[in-house]
């Protein structure tokens, strides 16, 4: 008989509290419980939400759980996720996997070994840009692939206070976080990446951010470009951007080339004749407001709006009154981790297929720093046939 979720959650901070009341919803989550190492952010959490609560990850792993939620830090990923799977629980991790590649392939052998559920939380493989170039490529209407161009511009300035305060991690090298560009293009071709090579902008402004001896990588790079081969065949562009004076939309796919046919995309135009189906509905409903194109550049319905491309019939009748986020992700990201872990499954977004949108732009930064070197990116190979 299949057990119910029992839910730990690591990371009291402002991205988890939606995802903490998706999982309070949902029909197949028993228990939550929320842990932090600050004592007053898991008390506050506790006490918001009226779930049990721990000052410390480890007292949390000794909790009645079966499963654990990871909304730390970006570049802690790899430990927190490692431990919890050699403790025996299921496990649903904010993006990125890990950001050493030695953590990504011990994760892939731990669910290997273990039978666990691992799931990386990727929110772009939802995005309508997504699905759309993934149904006209598996279709066939694209033909072979030759080309791609994906980016996550996401401009320093619009991260929170706290995080902007926090220049020991403020700083990390942008792909180390590679996997929202990466994903929306290899999750369309069902391909993986197999030789990079990248270049990066070494950042010249005044604040303390990029600079040697701030961050803890001693990173300059702020903005960072590569070029990808493809085992397919193909090549993909994939920016990763941290300095450059744009706010939105922050990650998309501009561009999706076959030998029959081909995507743009252009803000709020997409060339195939498809923005109606690719747009939230609240864009296309708005899109006579006489300031349409200021409030699109500035991300107004990019968030809880779904697309018709989206299939949200398939979620829990509970999430309604729940509000989503990031282009109506969060909820079919939560719903596709319980159902997993409930059903014994391979979630959307696996330990294989995490670590084929992760690696990559580790190796690419390692490129970067050898101005632009060629290199192989090691594989974890295909998850087993369930």
């Amino acid at each position: 008989m299949n057990e119910k979720i029992k839910i730990g959650v690591v990371g009291c901070g402002e991205f988890s509290i939606n995802f903490i009341r998706l999982f309070l919803k949902h029909p197949l989550v028993e228990s939550v419980c929320v842990a932090d190492n600050i004592p007053e952010k898991a008390k506050n959490f506790g006490e918001m939400f009226n779930v049990s609560y721990y000052d410390s990850f480890e007292k949390m792993l000794e909790a009645d759980i079966n499963a654990v939620a990871i909304f730390t830090p970006r570049h802690t990923h790899g430990p927190f996720v490692i431990k919890a799977l050699q403790c025996g629980k299921n496990v649903y991790s904010a993006v990125p996997m890990a950001s050493e590649i030695t953590h990504c392939q011990e994760i892939v052998e731990l669910v290997k070994k273990t039978g666990l559920v691992y799931m990386m939380g990727e929110t772009c493989i939802y995005y309508p840009c997504s699905i759309f170039c993934k149904q006209k490529y598996e279709s066939g209407e694209m033909g072979n692939f030759v080309y791609g161009e994906a980016q996550y511009h996401h401009d320093i300035s619009h991260f929170s206070e706290h995080h902007r305060n926090d220049l020991k991690a403020i700083g990390v090298p942008p792909f180390f976080y590679p996997t929202h560009s990466l994903s929306m293009v290899l999750s369309a071709t069902g391909s993986y990446a197999t030789k990079v090579t990248a270049f990066g902008y070494n950042d010249v402004e005044d604040d303390p951010v990029f600079k040697k001896g701030v961050n803890i990588w001693d990173n300059t790079i702020s903005n960072a470009f590569s070029l990808m081969r493809l085992a397919n065949g193909g090549v993909i562009r994939i920016n990763e951007c941290r300095r450059i004076g744009a706010k939105a939309p922050s990650s998309y796919i501009s561009a999706f080339y076959g030998t029959k046919g081909g995507y743009q995309f252009s803000n709020a135009q997409h060339i195939f004749n498809v923005s109606d189906c690719v747009n939230p509905i609240a864009m296309t409903e708005n899109s006579d407001l006489p300031d349409f194109k200021q409030r699109v550049a500035n991300h107004e319905w990019q968030w809880d709006s779904y697309a018709p491309i989206q299939d949200h019939r398939r979620l829990p009748k509970e999430y309604e009154s729940l509000e989503n986020g990031h282009m109506a992700s969060h909820k079919f990201l939560i719903d596709d981790f319980c159902r997993a872990a409930y059903n014994h499954t391979l979630p959307t977004v696996n330990a294989w297929v995490a670590a084929r949108y992760t690696i990559p732009g580790l190796v690419a930064f390692e490129s970067v720093k050898r101005d632009g070197q060629p290199l192989d990116i090691p594989d974890c190979g295909e998850p087993p046939i369930e």
